[in-house]
């Protein structure tokens, strides 16, 4: 039997995945043995419903489990939570955004290669569908070379878990998945209910519109030489998306390699940081080197 624990249940992801495991067959050999919140009323809430242990504290179980899953609606808790349990095969999934900050982000990534843990995580809207039809037309050169890209995506901007940091990082990882993990500079401007934003890479740029509160509302295309691909989709609860992020985490849990270099599950981190400095700065910002 495999053990894990769920930290940060505050989030639906948490609801989610404890009900992947309860439902489906394929999971019987996992067991959550507690889930925890810094808000006591979410933790007992599953508990309840799953019949799993309330912990008292994050890191009650240190050593005594196989898998940790970090779904903390604050990504400063991430590292805080994930770091304790680092040990050699331990599998990690850690929720959008990975981290905060990018100190964050290379120190949780640095501990887990040096412990080696195997991690995952980030935003499951990379793995929708139409955001891998359009990863693999990029990677074909489907009518033509690519000459750019918009993508349109929900955000808050108005929320106590780190702001624009809460949910700004599916719209990084869709335009990552499709053009690349590694622009060279952003732009960003920051109005009433929207961000625009702007990614540069070598040959062309992708545009990108942050909608405050939007939440059904998600749009890729991509531009090519001789047609232009995508368009609108959604990610509700029937979206495979979800459960496909949770079997990248079960994989490692059963002993699979990690799928994710270190790099890039540290760069959307990176370009979060960027376009929080352009929207200061109103400037182009350049996007840090990542380097775990």
């Amino acid at each position: 039997m495999k053990k894990i624990v769920i930290l940060g249940c505050e989030n639906s992801h948490a609801d989610t995945f404890l009900g992947f495991m309860a439902k489906d067959k394929k999971y019987a050999d996992v067991q959550t043995v507690g889930v925890y919140s810094h808000d006591s009323a979410a933790t007992e809430k599953l508990a309840a419903k799953y019949g799993v242990k309330a912990m008292a504290t994050y890191d009650e179980a240190v050593g005594q489990v196989d898998g940790v899953i970090v779904t903390a609606r604050h990504g400063d808790n991430h590292r805080k939570y994930a770091e304790p349990y680092l040990c050699k095969d331990l599998a990690v999934f850690i929720d959008k955004p990975f981290t905060v900050s990018e100190e964050d982000a290379l120190a949780l990534l640095r501990g887990a290669k040096k412990a080696g843990a195997k991690v995952c995580g980030g935003s499951s809207c990379r793995f929708d569908a139409l955001v891998q039809q359009l990863r693999a037309d990029v990677i074909a050169e489907a009518g033509g070379k690519t000459l750019g890209g918009f993508v349109r995506c929900p955000v808050s901007l108005g929320n106590p878990n780190g702001g624009f940091f809460f949910y700004a990082q599916h719209l990084v990882e869709i335009v990552g998945e499709i053009f690349g993990r590694y622009p060279k500079s952003v732009r960003a401007n920051r109005y009433q209910k929207s961000v625009g934003a702007t990614f540069r890479y070598d040959d062309f740029e992708v545009a990108g519109v942050y909608a405050d509160e939007s939440y059904n509302c998600y749009y890729a295309v991509r531009n090519a030489v001789s047609a232009d691909q995508g368009g609108a989709f959604t990610v509700g609860a029937d979206n495979p998306c979800f459960k496909k992020e949770f079997d990248e985490f079960y994989n490692l849990l059963s002993g699979g390699e990690q799928i994710s270099s270190w790099n890039d599950l540290a760069a959307p981190v990176f370009v979060l940081n960027a376009l929080d400095r352009a929207m200061k700065s109103g400037k182009e910002e350049p996007v840090g080197e990542v380097s775990v």
